[in-house]
């Protein structure tokens, strides 16, 4: 487990994080849980969105580094559409030092079918 929180995988073992493990937390205080990333484009993001999510969509990865890099000690979820984005996204994250960066597996689609319902699908 990393940074103390147990619902976060080993770094060192995957870049993923289940659904499950995020629903664990998502209700805790922002700054008791991992910071979670929407890193879809705003067409999308006015579809739907996950409660308690900070936005930036991945193409701006590179200039909103030191914000990503930010308090990102106590962990950073990426989530997209399907978890392709993410994965990149975390993996970016990684290669800039946020050892504990991670995409939701499924993304915001397997959310809305597997956890939230109430999620809009598209």
């Amino acid at each position: 487990m990393s940074s103390g929180f147990p619902s976060l995988p080993d770094p060192e073992i995957t870049l993923d994080v289940t659904l499950a493990a995020v629903a664990e937390w998502i209700h805790l205080p922002a700054d008791q849980r991992p910071r979670l990333i929407d890193c879809r484009e705003q067409d999308e993001l006015e579809i739907c969105r996950i409660a308690g999510h900070e936005w930036v969509p991945l193409g701006t990865f590179p200039v909103s580094l030191e914000k990503l890099k930010a308090d990102s000690g106590r962990g950073v979820v990426v989530y997209c559409h399907h978890g392709m984005r993410s994965q990149r996204a975390a993996a970016f994250l990684r290669a800039h030092g946020v050892e504990n960066a991670f995409s939701m597996s499924g993304g915001i689609d397997a959310w809305s079918a597997y956890i939230d319902p109430d999620v809009p699908r598209y």
